[in-house]
């Protein structure tokens, strides 16, 4: 499960940048925000807001993040991208941005990639070995009934589900992505993490214990970055394990 790690090692991962974490959510209302700030017809923006309550940020947070969307109050203007290239070991990487200053992220991030043995590359240079998926987490509990919720995934519209060590995944295409969501919360299930991914349609498995290191701290670098949103990699191996 190197795609997300174990839940308990993702957690301690974010908790240690709970501040850079809000930070990004933060990016993430403002720029939904910009195609309006009512959640209830903007779908995009509830996402970011229930994602950043996820986390406990503060709603005053919230509220100012969107203000900054809607123009009523002054603000950076973020725009998204994304990165790919190749970490330490051939391993793919693709990185998802949200900034205001494209030549700034880009210097770090290509920094990122060289200093630890990795390769940016082109657009398209690794996408291909990745399909976009509406991907859902809920942590496995003796309240959470694997058939119970599989067939509750399925009937809204889920294209699968995976047991893992300590989740479930839930895994539907984009478009049916929102109906799926509001369907298992609807039915009182809680997400560990929910969102539109990246998800490798091959694996990658380094063997070489100076590239793991030096893939898991070029991630650690990249994830430190305010302009980085999210950093998907095609590793088969936990990426966050201590």
């Amino acid at each position: 499960m190197g795609r997300h790690g174990t839940i308990a090692n993702r957690k301690a991962s974010q908790d240690s940048k709970r501040a850079q974490v809000f930070t990004k959510y933060a990016r993430a209302i403002t720029v939904a925000a910009k195609g309006g700030g009512d959640p209830e017809y903007n779908i995009a923006l509830k996402h970011a807001i229930d994602k950043a309550k996820g986390i406990n940020m503060p709603n005053d947070n919230i509220a100012r993040a969107i203000k900054k969307g809607t123009g009523e109050l002054a603000g950076e203007s973020y725009e998204p991208g994304s990165f790919e290239g190749y970490g330490a070991g051939g391993v793919a990487v693709i990185v998802d941005v949200l900034t205001d200053n494209k030549n700034r992220t880009t210097a770090a991030i290509k920094h990122a990639f060289d200093k630890y043995g990795g390769n940016l590359g082109v657009p398209g240079c690794v996408s291909y070995m990745f399909e976009r998926k509406g991907i859902i987490l809920i942590e496995k509990t003796s309240k959470v009934d694997e058939d119970a919720l599989m067939e509750a995934a399925l009937e809204a519209g889920a294209d699968d589900m995976i047991a893992h060590e300590d989740s479930f995944e839930v895994q539907t295409t984009p478009e049916a992505f929102s109906a799926v969501s509001e369907a298992l919360k609807a039915a009182g299930y809680e997400f560990v993490e929910d969102d539109i991914e990246y998800v490798p349609s091959m694996e990658s498995t380094p063997t070489d214990e100076h590239d793991i290191k030096n893939l898991k701290k070029m991630i650690e670098i990249l994830e430190e970055n305010d302009d980085v949103q999210k950093v998907y990699t095609n590793c088969a191996i936990d990426l966050y394990e201590e």
